[in-house]
């Protein structure tokens, strides 16, 4: 790994990246690695598709790619179970379908790919033992299963070493739910309690854990962590070993610039979400437990119990080109006003907040577009596939802002 300059900061990934969060709409893998390849070329990620149902989504993925810790499907969610059953072989199949894709579509690959994996609090805070509870009411649960992800993800990124051998790997924890398991918020199955509070001396452990071992693996060139809650702990992350932290923009506050300044100082570099990750303006209820844990992470709730996501059509597809980079009509099946659409019509605009807080902090205006990487807000998983796509591409020309003009 290089770093640039005087600053420290390691170059994990080009001047002026943006890149996706991890979920996208649509159930066919090819097509959506092949989008994501397509938009996001500087630095392209694994998919999440949550519209396949069970597995598709984040929890189902790492609940899975632990190690020797099978789960099973119940009606709250994913839980530990003795052995493997069909809902385990199910989604095993979709991580391997999902391989397949990313090997094809990054076909002749060389540079940064980054992989994304719930980390080991959010999995302990949504996976049932078996008697129910949540793996976070036991601590010694919880280890064995932090235990078990880093293992079994050591084992993937090992494997798509293999399939895209250009590729220099960054590793992405997604963890909305630390927050709330710093703060005591995580709800008992019953809902009328609340779990004891995690330290965050044990929190940076299970973390240091699982990016150590990540960080460890041939090819692998940096990891981090992705929080789209408010109140993300910077200084326990870096602590942890993050080289980088992604986190929902939009959320920040003046009241957070001494965590960002003495973080980013320390070396941190920093994937803002400042695109809104949906275009959808009614109630309809979040597609996956995924999106479900973000959109209570954010109203400063505990996450509630994952809903199973509805399989989607197998003739659903993710949108191709489209020649207009202008919203659709309402006739046409676009959104309302006030969707997602009415932010993507200037780039300045979009990367506005995350300018100021930079001058805030005192930094460089030349170090910006280094630094700092633009993403969606969240997954795109509960967008539109039209939207989706231009969201990317909204993604790509706000981070050329941050390159061509800083202040």
């Amino acid at each position: 790994m290089t770093t640039s300059g005087e600053s420290g900061w390691t170059s994990l990934w080009p001047a002026g990246t943006a890149t996706g969060v991890g979920s996208l709409p649509g159930t066919d893998p090819l097509a959506a690695a092949k989008l994501v390849f397509d938009e996001f070329p500087d630095l392209p990620h694994l998919v999440e598709l949550p519209g396949r149902g069970p597995g598709g989504d984040m929890l189902g993925r790492a609940a899975v790619i632990a190690a020797e810790l099978p789960v099973d499907l119940q009606p709250s969610g994913w839980r530990l179970v003795p052995r493997p059953g069909l809902d385990y072989r199910r989604a095993r199949s979709m991580v391997e379908q999902d391989l397949d894709a990313l090997e094809e579509a990054a076909d002749g690959y060389a540079g940064p790919l980054k992989i994304a994996v719930a980390g080991p609090w959010t999995l302990a805070a949504s996976v049932e033992l078996t008697r129910g509870h949540k793996a976070l009411s036991d601590y010694g649960a919880a280890r064995d299963l932090a235990e078990s992800l880093a293992v079994g993800l050591d084992e993937l990124l090992t494997s798509i070493a293999r399939r895209v051998p250009g590729a220099r790997l960054l590793v992405q924890l997604d963890e909305p739910s630390l927050p709330a398991a710093l703060a005591g918020r995580i709800r008992t199955p019953s809902g009328f309690s609340v779990l004891r509070v995690v330290s965050e001396e044990l929190a940076g452990e299970r973390l240091g854990l699982v990016l150590a071992k990540a960080a460890a693996v041939k090819h692998v060139v940096g990891v981090g962590v992705h929080c789209c809650a408010p109140d993300v702990p910077l200084a326990l992350l870096r602590r942890a070993g993050a080289q980088f932290v992604g986190l929902d923009a939009t959320l920040l506050t003046q009241d957070a610039d001494d965590a960002i300044g003495e973080a980013v100082e320390a070396g941190l570099r920093l994937m803002t979400g400042v695109v809104p990750s949906t275009d959808r303006v009614d109630t309809t209820p979040p597609p996956s437990p995924s999106a479900a844990l973000a959109a209570d992470a954010k109203a400063g709730t505990a996450p509630r119990r994952p809903a199973v996501a509805a399989r989607g059509r197998s003739s659903e597809r993710i949108a191709w080109a489209t020649g207009r980079e202008e919203a659709p009509a309402a006739q046409d099946g676009g959104p309302a006003v006030g969707g997602g659409w009415s932010d993507l019509s200037d780039p300045g605009r979009t990367v506005d907040p995350v300018r100021s807080l930079w001058r805030r902090l005192g930094f460089r205006p030349e170090q910006l577009g280094e630094v700092v990487a633009v993403t969606p807000t969240c997954g795109l998983a509960g967008a539109s596939e039209r939207y989706a796509r231009l969201a990317m591409r909204h993604c790509r020309a706000a981070a050329r802002v941050l390159v061509e003009s800083p202040e």
